[in-house]
Protein backbone atom coordinates (compact mmCIF):
# COMPACT_ATOMS: atom_id res chain seq x y z
CA UNK A 1 0.00 0.00 0.00
CA UNK A 2 1.33 3.34 -1.40
CA UNK A 3 1.66 6.27 1.44
CA UNK A 4 -1.15 8.33 -0.45
CA UNK A 5 -3.38 5.06 -0.30
CA UNK A 6 -3.72 5.30 3.53
CA UNK A 7 -7.82 5.09 4.55
CA UNK A 8 -6.67 7.95 7.05
CA UNK A 9 -5.13 10.31 4.64
CA UNK A 10 -7.11 9.39 1.80
CA UNK A 11 -10.51 11.90 0.73
CA UNK A 12 -13.70 10.76 1.92
CA UNK A 13 -15.88 9.49 -0.96
CA UNK A 14 -19.21 11.32 -1.53
CA UNK A 15 -21.04 8.11 -0.22
CA UNK A 16 -19.50 8.29 2.98
CA UNK A 17 -20.61 11.89 3.31
CA UNK A 18 -24.00 11.48 2.43
CA UNK A 19 -23.75 8.46 4.62
CA UNK A 20 -22.59 10.67 7.65
CA UNK A 21 -24.84 13.60 6.88
CA UNK A 22 -28.28 11.02 6.75
CA UNK A 23 -26.88 9.41 10.16
CA UNK A 24 -26.90 13.02 12.16
CA UNK A 25 -29.89 14.16 10.65
CA UNK A 26 -31.50 10.84 12.07
CA UNK A 27 -29.46 11.47 15.57
CA UNK A 28 -31.19 15.56 15.72
CA UNK A 29 -34.49 14.31 14.05
CA UNK A 30 -37.75 15.17 16.63
CA UNK A 31 -38.56 11.63 16.59
CA UNK A 32 -35.66 10.42 18.17
CA UNK A 33 -36.35 12.91 21.38
CA UNK A 34 -38.38 12.38 24.12
CA UNK A 35 -41.29 13.83 22.87
CA UNK A 36 -41.93 10.58 20.49
CA UNK A 37 -44.81 8.29 21.55
CA UNK A 38 -44.18 4.90 21.05
CA UNK A 39 -46.36 1.14 21.09
CA UNK A 40 -47.57 0.16 24.67
CA UNK A 41 -46.77 4.10 25.57
CA UNK A 42 -50.14 6.40 26.62
CA UNK A 43 -51.30 8.35 23.94
CA UNK A 44 -51.79 12.32 24.98
CA UNK A 45 -55.32 14.01 25.95
CA UNK A 46 -56.69 15.22 22.65
CA UNK A 47 -58.49 17.70 24.63
CA UNK A 48 -55.69 19.53 26.80
CA UNK A 49 -53.86 21.05 23.41
CA UNK A 50 -56.27 23.59 22.05
CA UNK A 51 -56.36 22.24 18.36
CA UNK A 52 -58.60 24.25 16.40
CA UNK A 53 -61.25 22.34 15.18
CA UNK A 54 -64.22 19.86 17.11
CA UNK A 55 -62.28 16.76 18.19
CA UNK A 56 -64.87 14.14 18.85
CA UNK A 57 -64.80 12.49 22.51
CA UNK A 58 -62.72 9.29 22.52
CA UNK A 59 -63.06 8.33 25.83
CA UNK A 60 -63.42 4.66 25.53
CA UNK A 61 -62.86 4.08 21.99
CA UNK A 62 -60.84 2.77 19.62
CA UNK A 63 -58.90 5.70 17.97
CA UNK A 64 -56.76 6.34 15.03
CA UNK A 65 -55.06 9.78 15.00
CA UNK A 66 -53.86 10.82 11.69
CA UNK A 67 -50.82 13.68 11.13
CA UNK A 68 -50.58 14.72 7.88
CA UNK A 69 -50.18 18.24 5.79
CA UNK A 70 -51.48 19.79 2.84
CA UNK A 71 -48.28 19.74 1.04
CA UNK A 72 -47.57 16.03 1.82
CA UNK A 73 -48.50 13.82 -1.38
CA UNK A 74 -48.64 10.50 0.38
CA UNK A 75 -51.85 12.18 2.82
CA UNK A 76 -53.81 13.11 0.11
CA UNK A 77 -53.74 9.17 -0.93
CA UNK A 78 -54.43 7.86 2.45
CA UNK A 79 -57.04 10.60 3.13
CA UNK A 80 -60.11 8.71 1.34
CA UNK A 81 -58.29 4.87 2.72
CA UNK A 82 -58.79 6.18 6.37
CA UNK A 83 -62.43 7.83 5.51
CA UNK A 84 -63.90 3.89 4.02
CA UNK A 85 -61.88 2.95 7.28
CA UNK A 86 -63.87 5.07 9.44
CA UNK A 87 -66.69 4.64 7.76
CA UNK A 88 -66.86 0.58 8.29
CA UNK A 89 -65.97 0.88 11.84
CA UNK A 90 -67.70 4.07 13.26
CA UNK A 91 -70.80 2.45 14.28
CA UNK A 92 -68.79 0.34 16.94
CA UNK A 93 -66.74 2.51 18.82
CA UNK A 94 -64.06 3.87 16.51
CA UNK A 95 -62.76 7.27 15.63
CA UNK A 96 -60.52 8.82 13.37
CA UNK A 97 -59.06 12.26 13.77
CA UNK A 98 -57.17 13.88 11.67
CA UNK A 99 -54.96 16.20 13.11
CA UNK A 100 -53.44 18.55 10.26
CA UNK A 101 -49.65 20.50 11.20
CA UNK A 102 -50.31 23.02 8.55
CA UNK A 103 -48.97 26.43 10.17
CA UNK A 104 -51.91 28.42 8.05
CA UNK A 105 -55.25 27.41 8.59
CA UNK A 106 -55.94 28.42 4.79
CA UNK A 107 -53.45 25.42 3.71
CA UNK A 108 -55.68 23.64 5.64
CA UNK A 109 -58.88 23.82 4.30
CA UNK A 110 -57.79 24.29 0.88
CA UNK A 111 -56.64 20.80 1.22
CA UNK A 112 -60.09 19.65 2.65
CA UNK A 113 -61.94 21.48 -0.11
CA UNK A 114 -60.28 19.02 -2.30
CA UNK A 115 -60.39 15.94 -0.44
CA UNK A 116 -63.36 15.44 1.63
CA UNK A 117 -63.31 13.27 4.59
CA UNK A 118 -66.05 12.59 6.95
CA UNK A 119 -63.81 11.98 9.95
CA UNK A 120 -62.76 14.58 12.34
CA UNK A 121 -60.24 17.13 11.44
CA UNK A 122 -58.22 19.59 13.26
CA UNK A 123 -55.34 21.93 13.12
CA UNK A 124 -52.52 22.01 15.92
CA UNK A 125 -51.89 25.67 14.80
CA UNK A 126 -49.03 25.74 18.33
CA UNK A 127 -47.66 22.74 17.61
CA UNK A 128 -47.84 22.09 21.15
CA UNK A 129 -49.53 18.29 20.22
CA UNK A 130 -46.78 17.46 17.18
CA UNK A 131 -44.06 18.26 19.92
CA UNK A 132 -45.45 15.56 22.79
CA UNK A 133 -46.26 12.79 20.11
CA UNK A 134 -43.02 13.92 17.58
CA UNK A 135 -44.49 12.12 14.39
CA UNK A 136 -41.39 11.93 11.98
CA UNK A 137 -42.88 11.66 8.72
CA UNK A 138 -46.49 12.83 7.26
CA UNK A 139 -48.40 11.18 7.36
CA UNK A 140 -48.14 9.66 10.91
CA UNK A 141 -50.84 7.33 12.11
CA UNK A 142 -51.08 6.24 15.77
CA UNK A 143 -53.73 3.77 16.51
CA UNK A 144 -54.82 4.06 20.05
CA UNK A 145 -56.92 1.31 22.13
CA UNK A 146 -59.50 2.21 24.28
CA UNK A 147 -57.80 2.50 27.77
CA UNK A 148 -55.41 5.08 25.82
CA UNK A 149 -52.28 3.07 24.77
CA UNK A 150 -50.79 3.45 21.44
CA UNK A 151 -50.83 0.16 19.77
CA UNK A 152 -50.07 1.02 16.36
CA UNK A 153 -47.21 3.57 15.07
CA UNK A 154 -47.40 4.03 11.07
CA UNK A 155 -44.82 6.35 9.25
CA UNK A 156 -45.96 6.88 6.01
CA UNK A 157 -48.49 5.83 3.65
CA UNK A 158 -47.61 2.76 1.72
CA UNK A 159 -50.22 2.93 -0.38
CA UNK A 160 -53.00 -0.04 -0.16
CA UNK A 161 -50.27 -2.06 1.52
CA UNK A 162 -51.24 0.02 4.91
CA UNK A 163 -54.59 -0.36 4.70
CA UNK A 164 -55.26 -4.28 5.42
CA UNK A 165 -52.92 -3.65 8.34
CA UNK A 166 -54.91 -1.29 9.74
CA UNK A 167 -58.17 -3.31 9.34
CA UNK A 168 -56.57 -6.26 11.23
CA UNK A 169 -55.16 -3.91 13.75
CA UNK A 170 -58.32 -2.27 14.43
CA UNK A 171 -60.85 -5.51 13.76
CA UNK A 172 -58.34 -6.71 17.14
CA UNK A 173 -59.39 -3.79 19.12
CA UNK A 174 -63.09 -3.98 18.37
CA UNK A 175 -63.39 -7.08 19.50
CA UNK A 176 -61.30 -6.29 22.75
Amino acid sequence: MKPQDSPLTSRPSRRYWLALVGALCCALSPATHAGEVSVGGKFPDLSKFQLEGKVPSTSGKVVLVDFWASWCAPCRQSFPQLDALYQKYRGQGFEVVGVSVDEKAVDMQKFLAANKVSFATARDASQKLVGAVGPSTMPTSILIDQSGTVKLVEHGFRGKATVPELDAAIQKLLKK
